[in-house]
């Protein structure tokens, strides 16, 4: 099964990207042969760059990242939004990508379901 999660909003100050997140790293743990492919848009890009440093006992987007990365997630960043808020050049946690509309339409097109945040 291909699950797709669309993140739309900013990493930090709502609790959208942090709770898909967690239903990723649930999904991953609970049921380890589902594909989970996050596609981050909008502000939600700066979800993937790296070197975040949130107060201690805060969750980290980046750690959570890391580990939907580590057991085979993917993660793509939205090429035009990452443009738009000029940090194309900014490192990327390790394992994303910049992404375009064709891979996130391919990704839409192969998902047994998809959520948006």
């Amino acid at each position: 099964m291909n699950i797709l999660l669309v993140i739309n909003d900013t990493p930090y100050g709502t609790e959208k990207a942090y709770n898909a997140l967690r239903l990723a790293m649930t999904m991953q743990k609970e049921h380890p042969t589902v594909q989970v492919n996050i596609f981050l848009m909008a502000d939600a890009v700066g979800c993937a760059v790296a070197n975040q440093n949130t107060p201690q006992g805060y969750y980290n987007i980046e750690r959570m990242l890391k580990s939907i990365l580590g057991k085979g997630g993917k993660v793509k960043a939205c090429g035009s939004c990452v443009d738009a808020r000029g940090i194309r050049n900014a490192k990327l946690v390790e394992g994303a990508e910049i992404g375009n509309m064709s891979e996130l339409t391919q990704w839409t097109v192969e998902a047994d379901k998809a959520f948006t945040f």
